[in-house]
């Protein structure tokens, strides 16, 4: 028996190393300690929270298992070496879980840490003072109740944004919980209106939970300084029965002024001051009116009361009475040409005088006469009364005014006669007439068309632009006017004046112009976008490159206006190599398609193709017979341009031909050739596949031709010729027959070489299986006298051929049959 390969060999010794490897680790299993584990072992939650408990354990069947723990729980899940368990409500601020397993006749166990935490959810700022005098110390309190833990809480007080103080807690023991901060504070006077106010901060960030704030709600202080000196009143020494008179009462040094509260009054009459403020000063004003019952003297009182505290005045005032003078026309409205009497009178005890002359004595009438005219119109008459109260001498006057009637009169004053306004605004338009009784004026066309709004707010548009004849007229008479107006506006640039797009054919002359529409007259002008400061005028030779867009701007005294246009430049068709390339290629047999031909130019060309000489059938596939040259022409409405395109049909390969020579067969030892022909373009690459075990095979420069020179029986059996390209390959089959003597010698002794071919396949398999795989080896059959040679593939695998025509071919030129590779043994004489 012959001994085990080396590679069995090492295969045995592999096998037995991982058996002991396996052992060992089985081993070491089997000796590792059992645990119990707890997730999470340390959880912080939010009081009243909730939290999953996860208890497992590595024993490979535990007899038991549980969680121990105070708390609520909601609801457990359980496997063979594990349970999950929902705890609920949890308040405590500390305890400890325990999760155990029974294995092994072992108690295993776990114990975790699970703490609580409450957001400052309270934070309280205790009540400060009605009114802190300034200059004084107040006190704040925060008090911030059951947050915790302690240890992690920071309180802060604030005025406004600013921190006063700011403490932390740290170090405080875990079951500690709520927490007060407080401090004393100089009253100032920045602090008045000022926002005091507490926050906490939880910060729970370390143990992988967020930040919790919470503020109080902000408590105002209000401060306050008061002088000792008394307010300054001020008041008239004497007040008439029924007038009013002004009385004030001012204050400095007090803050808040407007915090100050003020009581003024006359007698038992309070007043209603009106208090300006400027600074620590106010000043109260109010207007008091005495009646007849207060005649006499009487106390002014001024009271200021801030922060609780008072300040006083008071000043005395005389009440008296005395009527007004009464001035009289005989005619108010008297037509010119009329006498008008003008009387003026007063009290008993009161002195008058009419326009500067006096009564002869106090109590008389004072009076004068006048004929009317148009210049009296409008004239004022003035009566003064004296009288003197307790030593001071008072005066009242009264006026009247004279009405004259007279027919309109329409000044350039008052009715110009050229107008000119914006457009837009809103104008009140006035054509105003002199007259008495006032004239009524009417402004409109001459031809009947618009009316001019006088004397209402409305607005001025260009429709109003004209000339108006104005008329004034009242009961004496009327007057006549004409009136130009004229409006002015702003630029527009619409689109006929100015369209957004125009059109240019390259290499003609354009000029870029737009019309504004304005009053005055516009300036308009234009520029490329872009190039700032370049303006475009005059004429333009057009090329491609002024298609743009271009800002025209339209410039007057109102205002200006900017408007985009979009330049196009137009061209004829162009082609050339790039857009219409002169040689194309088509497959036979694809889809008919279009010669691949654009052009250039504007508006886009449209492109025909037609064939030269005979036309191109309409077909659905391409064929062979579509080559030739084409006349493609690009037109658009600037022009045509035309291009020749010579294309070129390729098609998949054909084996036209497959001939032997001598046809029919071959005796041994002779010669024979086979010819393979294809059609193909591009031209096809002949290959051929021989029967297995054919040596000594030749073939032609192109491959076109294979010949062999004495034909062995291993000749005999099926060729294949391949012709192949860069879209497909085809290939034909032709037979040989080599027959001769020597098959009816082999046949006759066919009993007695069963024994050889028998032992012969044997040594066939192990060349096969070994070395005919490599295509290494020569075997010598010492019994046949004969050389073994190995072919790996089809028909040549190990050595080279010499052809009938003496070229050398390289071994593996033909192709393998579909099956895969073809292994042979071929037997040659020595």
């Amino acid at each position: 028996m012959p001994a085990p390969s080396p590679g069995l060999h090492r295969a045995l010794l592999g096998l037995w190393a991982a058996l002991g490897l396996g052992l060992l680790g089985f081993s070491a299993i089997a000796q590792e300690p059992f645990w119990a584990d707890l997730q999470p072992r340390v959880a912080l939650v939010e009081r009243g929270g909730s939290l999953w408990l996860n208890c497992s354990t590595n024993c490979p069947r535990p007899e038991r298992g549980g969680l121990e723990t105070s708390l609520r729980r909601n609801g457990t899940q359980r496997g063979l070496r594990w349970l999950a368990r929902q705890l609920v409500d949890i308040r405590e601020p500390e305890t400890q879980p325990v999760c155990f397993f029974r294995c092994a006749r072992r108690t295993l166990q776990a114990r975790g840490l699970i703490r609580t935490f409450q957001r400052p959810d309270r934070v309280e700022l205790v009540p400060l003072p009605a009114w802190q005098p300034v200059g004084e110390n107040f006190t704040l309190s925060c008090r911030v109740p059951g947050a915790g833990p302690r240890g992690s809480l920071t309180l802060t007080l604030l005025r406004g944004a600013q921190e006063l103080i700011r403490r932390s807690f740290f170090g405080e023991p875990p079951r500690a919980r709520g927490a007060v901060l407080t401090a004393t504070v100089l009253a100032r006077r920045e602090d008045h209106g000022a926002n005091f106010s507490c926050r906490a901060e939880l910060d729970l960030r370390p143990h992988g939970l967020g930040l919790f704030e919470n503020s109080s709600a902000p408590r105002e202080l209000r401060t306050f300084a008061l002088p000792l000196d008394s307010p300054r009143l001020a008041a008239p020494r004497l007040l008439e029965v029924d007038s009013e008179r002004p009385v004030s009462c001012a204050m400095d040094g007090l803050f808040p002024a407007s915090e100050a509260g003020v009581y003024l009054a006359l007698g038992d009459q309070r007043l209603s001051p009106d208090i300006t403020l400027e600074g620590d000063a106010f000043m109260a004003t109010a207007t008091t009116t005495a009646s007849a019952e207060q005649e006499g003297a009487r106390q002014l009182v001024c009271n200021v009361t801030l922060g609780g505290e008072s300040r006083e005045s008071r000043e005395n005032v005389t009440v008296y009475s005395f009527p007004e003078p009464l001035l009289t026309l005989s005619e108010p409205n008297a037509p010119e040409g009329k006498t008008v009497t003008v009387t003026c009178t007063a009290g008993p005890r009161a002195l008058v005088t009419l326009d500067g002359i006096p009564a002869a004595v106090p109590g008389q009438p004072a009076q004068l006469q006048l004929n009317a005219t148009e210049n009296d119109d409008r004239r004022g008459f003035f009566c003064d009364a004296t009288l003197e109260v307790d030593g001071e001498t008072l005066s009242k006057n009264e006026s009247a005014e004279l009405r004259v009637l007279y027919a309109p009169r329409l000044d350039d004053s008052d009715c110009p006669r050229s107008w000119t306004w914006p457009e837009g605004p809103e104008q009140t338009l006035r054509c105003e007439a002199r007259g008495n009784p006032e004239p009524s004026v009417h402004c409109a066309r001459p031809d009947g068309g618009s009316v001019l709004a006088l004397g209402l707010l409305g607005p001025v548009t260009r429709a109003l632009a004209g000339t108006y004849r104005c008329t004034a007229t009242n009961a004496q008479g009327e007057a006549v006017k004409d009136v130009t107006l004229t409006v002015e506006y702003a630029p527009a640039l619409d689109s006929v004046g100015c369209p957004e797009r125009i059109t240019w054919l390259e290499g003609t002359e354009a000029s870029l112009s737009c019309v504004a529409h304005g009053v005055p007259p516009p300036n308009v002008s234009c520029m490329r976008s872009g190039e700032a400061g370049i303006i475009i005028e005059g004429l333009l030779h057009v090329a491609r490159e002024h298609a743009g867009t271009y800002r025209c701007e339209a410039t007057n005294a109102r205002g200006s206006a900017a408007k985009n246009v979009a330049v196009t430049v137009e061209s004829p068709p162009e082609m050339d190599e790039s857009t219409c390339p002169s040689h194309q290629t088509w497959l036979e047999g694809a889809e008919a398609a279009a010669l691949a031909c654009s052009a250039r130019g504007r508006p886009s060309p449209q492109v025909r193709c037609s064939r030269e000489g005979a036309p191109r059938p309409q077909r659905l596939r391409v064929s062979r017979e579509d080559a030739g040259s084409y006349r493609c022409l690009a037109t658009n409405p600037h022009g045509t341009d035309a291009r020749i395109v010579t294309v070129g049909v390729e098609y998949r390969p054909v084996v036209a031909e497959l001939a032997a020579s001598p046809p029919g067969g071959v005796r041994p030892g002779g010669n024979f050739t086979l010819t393979c022909r294809a059609e193909a373009w591009p031209p096809a690459q002949i290959s051929w596949r021989a029967p297995p075990g054919a040596l000594n095979i030749g073939l032609s420069s192109n491959n076109s031709t294979l010949s062999v020179a004495g034909a062995m029986g291993s000749h005999g059996g099926e060729y294949e010729c391949a012709a192949t390209n860069a879209h497909g390959r085809h290939t034909r089959r032709i037979t040989v027959r080599v027959a001769g003597p020597w098959l009816w010698v082999a046949v006759g002794g066919a009993a007695g070489g069963a024994a050889l071919l028998a032992a012969g396949a044997g040594l066939a398999f192990y060349v096969q299986s070994t070395a005919c795989k490599k295509g290494e080896y020569n075997v010598q059959e010492a019994e046949s006298s004969g050389e073994a040679v190995c072919l790996n593939g089809a028909g040549g695998g190990a050595s080279a051929g010499t052809g009938a025509e003496g070229g050398t071919e390289a071994a593996g030129t033909a192709e393998a049959p579909a099956g895969g590779e073809v292994f042979a043994i071929q037997l040659t004489s020595a």
